[in-house]
């Protein structure tokens, strides 16, 4: 008798031991918000047991007053609960910013002579119910398709998070801080492929508080030149062959077309990312302006191809291919010099495919120039170069069929017009008085 006692006495322990009916843990409470909240958003809550929830409650407490924003009595246990609480409209007007959220849970365990486990989490909140404030400063007065434009502002926020422009295409423009603190400046581009254009500043705080400033612009939509280039035998047969040969997207590709889409869109894709990659940086310094010399990278070059050139390619009067030209071609000797009109420093300086060797400089606040199809270049990556040095000399390396240079500029890895920065009333107008003007209204504040 005293064995089977022992027997059912060790049975029930081990029972109760691993029975979720008297499991031990307490509900494990997640509290998904910052400590941040605007009153706008809910409170994303969650709470899991092994035995399944029966109880819980969530309190928001101020040093003169308890809120009860949610309380459930549930009939069935339910191991996982996701709460999304909404701020009931009598806490709009709470004027306190510190309080603590107060979170009790209890299980259906049997543990604890059945009263189950409880868990009381609790956190401390700062409620902020206020949009960052922005306010232009200046800008320049238009943009163009495939251009460029400058844009000076003001932002503040006790708990400022994050700071950008953004055009109506998604793309993200990322400012520096502008003289002092709570002053800000970018440069923006208008990619040449969209027809549309807006852009807007958005200020965003620690709570999910947001402001959307619009930046007006006078917008000049521009007609870009379509070109119908008709594919050789000779060429597809020599300088795509060749070409194809250096790359792995082509090889084993035998058909002359496709070995030709591949090139032109596959390989073109993945070198125009890694030049996105790299242009895209902006450094976090102060700035205090951007200092431009007119660019002019070739004496005496002739421009033989246009920025923003639309090129469809036909074999046989059948359409097989695409691209843009995003860049300007500029020739004139052969092996010609070519040397930077602004100091800058060497963020790449290698081989990128269909634009051979190809140095590339940053000049300050995210504005790049980039020296495609070289024969040979002088510069080295981080190295600082000086005006007028010659940094690399023309060639016909990657997608050339003749010796010249291809100047491309970028604004934080947006393609832009070169014709611009290499116009000095362009540049006085849009950049050296945007800055002058923005100044006058800083020292008068």
């Amino acid at each position: 008798m005293a064995k089977l006692l022992m027997a059912v006495i060790v049975a029930a322990a081990i029972y109760v031991g691993v029975s979720d009916t008297f499991e031990q843990d307490e509900p494990v409470v997640v509290i998904h918000n910052s400590e941040y909240w605007n009153l706008k958003d809910p409170l994303s809550i969650q709470i899991n047991d092994q035995s399944g929830m029966l109880s819980y409650r969530v309190i928001l407490k101020t040093q003169k007053e308890n809120f009860e924003l949610a309380q459930e009595m549930l009939v069935t246990p339910n191991k996982e609960l996701k709460l999304n609480i909404k701020p009931p409209k009598r806490l709009f007007g709470l004027k306190e910013h510190d309080v603590t959220l107060y979170i009790e849970a209890g299980d259906a365990s049997q543990w604890n002579f059945f009263k189950g486990n409880r868990a009381v989490v609790t956190k401390k909140m700062i409620i902020d119910k206020k949009r960052p404030q922005v306010s232009v400063i200046a800008n320049s007065r238009s943009i163009t398709q495939g251009g460029s434009a400058l844009v000076i502002f003001k932002a503040s926020d006790d708990n400022l998070n994050s700071l950008y422009l953004e055009s109506s295409n998604g793309k993200k423009f990322y400012p520096q801080t502008y003289l002092k603190d709570g002053y800000y400046a970018s440069l923006v581009a208008w990619p040449v492929r969209e027809k549309n254009f807006r852009m807007h500043i958005i200020a965003k705080d620690l709570a999910g508080n947001l402001t959307k400033k619009y930046v007006p612009f006078y917008l000049n939509n521009k007609t870009y030149r379509t070109s119908k280039i008709t594919l050789k035998d000779r060429f597809l047969d020599g300088k795509i062959a060749e070409l194809a040969e250096e790359f792995v997207e082509t090889q084993g590709v035998t058909d002359r077309i496709k070995r030709f889409k591949i090139i032109n869109e596959d390989v073109r894709a993945k070198n125009e990312t890694l030049i996105h990659n790299i242009t895209s940086k902006v450094p976090e310094e102060i700035v205090e302006r951007l200092q431009i010399t007119p660019f002019y990278p070739l004496k005496n070059g002739k421009k033989v191809a246009s920025f923003g050139d639309h090129r469809y390619y036909y074999y046989q009067n059948k359409r097989v291919s695409e691209s843009y030209h995003l860049g300007l071609d500029l020739a004139s000797v052969q092996m010609g010099e070519i040397k930077t009109r602004n100091p800058g420093k060497v963020v790449f300086s290698g081989d990128n495919g269909l634009y051979g060797n190809m140095p590339v400089i940053h000049l300050g606040m995210g504005l790049y120039t980039l020296y495609g199809h070289c024969s040979s270049v002088d510069v080295n990556v981080d190295e600082e170069v000086s005006a007028g040095m010659k940094i690399a000399n023309t060639g016909m390396s990657g997608y050339a069929m003749g010796d010249h240079l291809h100047f491309g500029v970028l604004v934080q890895g947006t393609e832009v017009r070169p014709e611009e920065w290499m116009d000095k009333q362009w540049i006085r107008l849009n950049i050296e008085d945007i800055f002058k003007s923005a100044q006058k209204v800083i020292d008068r504040s």
